[in-house]
C-alpha cells in the first residue's frame, strides 16, 4: 500500500496540503516501509501562486484538484495538519482517504501509525469552508 504526507521539508507533517512543497510517498508492506518518494506539488493553487493576497480565506473561488487528485491517485491516504473539505471531498471520491494527524509526528511516524491502526486523527478536513 501507498501513503501519502504532505510535506514542506520531505520531512515533517505540513500545516495545510494544498500549502505544501511536497508529498512523501511511503510504499508499506506488513507496516513496514519498503520505500519513499518525493513528488513535487505543483498541482494546487497555493503551489502555483494563485492563491496570493487577501479573500482566499473565504474560499469564494473555485479550485480545480484533478491535478493534485491524479498525483495521488495511486495512495491509499494522504496525511497533514489541515485540509479544506473541497479538496478532501475530491480526494475522497477518488479512493483516497485524507486524514488530519492529530499529533506532532513526523511523517515517518505517521504512516507507521497508520499503518498499524494507532494514528490519532483530528477529522478529514480542518473544515476551513467560507
Amino acid at each position: 500500500m501507498k501513503v501519502a504526507v504532505a510535506s514542506d521539508d520531505a520531512v515533517g507533517i505540513a500545516d495545510h496540503f494544498g500549502r505544501s512543497r511536497c508529498f512523501i510517498i511511503f510504499e508499506l508492506q506488513d507496516g513496514v516501509i519498503k520505500g519513499t518518494e518525493i513528488r513535487a506539488n505543483s498541482h494546487t493553487a497555493f503551489a502555483r501562486g494563485e492563491c496570493a493576497g487577501e479573500g482566499h480565506e473565504t474560499h469564494a473561488h473555485g479550485h480545480d484538484h484533478a491535478g493534485v487528485v491524479g498525483l495521488l491517485k495511486d495512495c491509499e491516504a494522504i496525511l497533514c495538519h489541515g485540509m479544506g473539505w473541497r479538496a478532501a471531498e475530491e480526494l475522497k471520491a477518488n479512493g483516497v482517504r485524507a486524514l488530519m494527524v492529530a499529533a506532532p509526528l513526523s511523517a515517518e511516524q505517521a504512516v507507521l501509525a497508520y499503518a498499524s491502526g494507532a494514528l490519532e486523527v483530528s477529522g478529514e478536513h480542518c473544515g476551513c469552508r467560507g
